[in-house]
């Protein structure tokens, strides 16, 4: 790991030091404000810090500037700002009361620039008091503000960022990825071409794109944005969702083994406590080792998950067994999946994983009953999560293989498609994709067209995935599908590592031998 990583400084053309603010590179900013001119500086690395979600050093960083110029307006914007994790998670109530607090203090200060106000009134709106205001007006009268600062300001590169950062916010937490998404893209596309140095404009850009049909629009961002804020362990994993939609393993690999490092520095050294960063990147390493075979990787980082610097004992549980439940179902490793403990994790989310887990593993073995047991947990515990067991792809597609295990084929088909059409696929959604699992199920069925077609459906989607490359070859292969047949054991051997021994591709390169060997013959 240590090698990769300096593999990639290299590549970088930078180090990453975090310890002294002098050698800190964060990107280009400006963002003039009516304080002293002594914590102007200050108050943009703050501001710096912000566009790259280091939020906890970034408050550290605005309080400094208002204990040292207490008539700062802005440096109490900035506060609350660091408060409001815009993609990450809602501020906890006693969050609220501060940043309430941090924007009254703000207001009170009124400052004679009109384009101050407005950011301070933006903020406000999202921190005002009022009892039993939804999430979603909080977050769309934050929007309408920055609209209107937008507006007002078109030159000013921050206000057009944060709004774009807020039109990604509105339609994440409202699932409608529709106008909003489109401005945000075209916005900060603009931005980005106009100033490649800006962390936000390169960040946001990656989170507007983070989808199927749009990643390659972000991945010029993706490429620079390691660049452009290489002090910070967030910006160096970023460019990994890009490569991960768009199967650049090697990229993938690079960029979060610079993260870990990054962030597990910062917390030797009292910068920050960055366990969350760093565990982040390695489920995106474990991800990416998986898709280039590289078992004996994934399962180095998944135990190395107990030495993350500052993680919490909880932590080790919970997010170490939902890492071991993908690795098992990555490797189709049934038997391991069986028996992952459902009793070891603390929080909901991971035991929901690992029974979903436990009971594919124990359906595809043919254990019915323990299969049974377990989907009758997960549906417990779906349930006192509010969440609905007849719309989960989880949900159905562990029915869908426990009928499967049964002799319900249709049933087990029609539960796959149902989970497929459902399945929303990410790396950071913990989950396999649907539509590969139903070309699995397709494949065990004996239908290779329809699994071939499956598989390639996936792959649109989930670029270069290992077990689709090589399900859609077998496939292709037991269909009489020759050439698409070469074509998919031909990728899954480009893309995969030399030193792995996955058994999928030994058979995929016996397959190719055999092929040229019966061309050969046949020319003769």
């Amino acid at each position: 790991m240590k090698k990769s990583c300096i593999l990639l400084f290299l590549f970088l053309g930078m180090p990453i030091v975090l310890t002294a603010q002098s050698n800190e590179q964060l990107g280009k900013i400006s963002f003039p404000v009516s304080c002293s001119s002594e914590v102007q500086p200050a108050f943009e690395r703050g501001v710096a810090l912000l566009h790259s979600f280091q939020y906890a050093t970034a408050e550290a960083a605005f309080a400094e500037v208002a204990k040292k110029d207490p008539q700062c307006a802005m440096a109490y914007w900035g506060q609350a700002m660091s408060l409001y994790h815009q993609l990450w998670g809602w501020p906890k109530t006693a969050e609220m009361s501060k940043g309430h607090d941090l924007m009254e203090k703000a207001d009170k200060l009124a400052p004679k620039d009109e384009r101050e106000r407005l950011y301070i009134r933006a903020a406000s709106e999202f921190f005002k008091s009022k009892q039993g205001l939804e999430k979603s007006d909080r977050v769309k009268a934050y929007s309408n503000s920055m609209a209107k600062l937008h507006k007002k300001y078109p030159g000013d590169v921050e206000a057009t960022t944060f709004y774009a950062l807020s039109l990604i916010s509105g339609y994440r937490k409202n699932k409608d990825s529709g106008k909003a998404q489109t401005e945000a893209v075209a916005i900060l596309k603009e931005v980005f071409a106009k100033n490649p140095d800006h962390p936000g404009a390169a960040h946001y850009l990656i989170h507007a794109t983070d989808s199927p049909g749009l990643a390659p629009e972000g991945l010029e961002a993706a490429r620079r944005y390691a660049r452009v804020a290489p002090s910070s362990a967030h910006a160096l994993h970023m460019p990994a969702h890009i490569f991960s939609r768009l199967g650049l393993w090697q990229d993938m690999i690079d960029s979060n083994v610079a993260s870990a490092a990054a962030a597990a520095e910062a917390t030797r050294n009292n910068v920050d406590n960055e366990a969350s960063y760093q565990l982040h990147a390695m489920k995106y390493l474990q991800y990416a080792y998986e898709q280039t075979g590289r078992d004996a990787d994934a399962r180095q980082v998944i135990d190395d998950v107990k030495n993350v610097p500052g993680i919490k004992p909880e932590d080790i549980t919970d997010d170490g067994s939902v890492m071991q439940a993908l690795y098992a179902l990555e490797t189709h490793n049934w038997e391991a999946a069986s028996r992952l403990s459902d009793s070891a994790p603390t929080v909901r989310f991971s035991r929901m994983r690992v029974l979903w887990a436990r009971a594919i593993g124990a359906a595809r073995l043919g254990n019915k009953d323990q299969a049974q047991k377990d989907m009758e947990k997960l549906r417990n515990e779906m349930n006192a999560d509010h969440q609905d067991p007849a719309t989960s792809p989880r949900a159905l597609e562990a029915e869908a293989w426990i009928a499967f295990a049964s002799g319900q084929s249709d049933e087990a088909v029609k539960k796959m498609h149902a989970a497929a059409r459902l399945d929303e696929f990410g790396v950071d959604a913990a989950s396999l994709p649907a539509a590969e699992m139903l070309a699995d199920l397709l494949l065990e069925l004996k239908r290779p067209a329809e699994a071939l077609e499956a598989y390639e459906a996936t792959l649109k989607d989930a670029r270069n995935r290992f077990n689709s490359l090589y399900g859609a070859g077998r496939a292709a292969e037991l269909a009489g599908k020759e050439d698409k047949a070469r074509q998919y054991y031909a990728t899954l051997i480009k893309v995969t590592a030399p030193q792995s021994d996955r058994p999928e591709i030994q058979q995929a390169k016996t397959y190719l031998a055999g092929t040229v060997t019966a061309e050969k013959q046949s020319t003769k």
